[in-house]
């Protein structure tokens, strides 16, 4: 199995970078779209645990669009082989004292890269 893969490399980039954009635009429908619509997807989250496609939709449609801009930091995205990513980063709020972590478990389908798995979580910002 090859790892990192640069042309599997760079059509999960886009596709990270795509869900990145819709997140902070609150574009739902494309949010919606790079889920997995499979009820063994799941999403964990600050304050919701999510499972199945139709937890997840149903959470994006009522979710606040206010306050999504972020900044990211150290994101590391990992292919292997060349139907199976991971996709990792750090984010911090303006204004916010805490740092985010997401993690998400990307898979290829025939409708293309889809979130399988993912996980958001804060903790405190650690002294610098």
């Amino acid at each position: 199995m090859k790892i990192n893969d640069p042309k599997i490399l760079v059509e999960v980039t886009a596709a990270f970078a795509r869900y990145e954009q819709a997140l902070v635009s609150n574009d739902v429908a494309t949010l919606d779209e790079l889920f997995f619509d499979d009820p063994n997807t799941i999403r964990y989250g600050v304050t919701e645990n999510l499972y199945g496609y139709d937890e997840i939709k149903a959470f994006r449609a009522g979710r606040s669009p206010v306050g999504l801009a972020r900044k990211l930091d150290r994101t590391k995205i990992t292919t292997y082989g060349e139907d199976f990513a991971t996709a990792n980063t750090l984010f911090r709020r303006e204004g916010g004292n805490k740092l985010g972590r997401q993690s998400q478990t990307w898979m290829r389908t025939p409708n293309g890269w889809r979130v399988v798995s993912a996980h958001v979580s804060l903790i405190e910002s650690p002294a610098k």
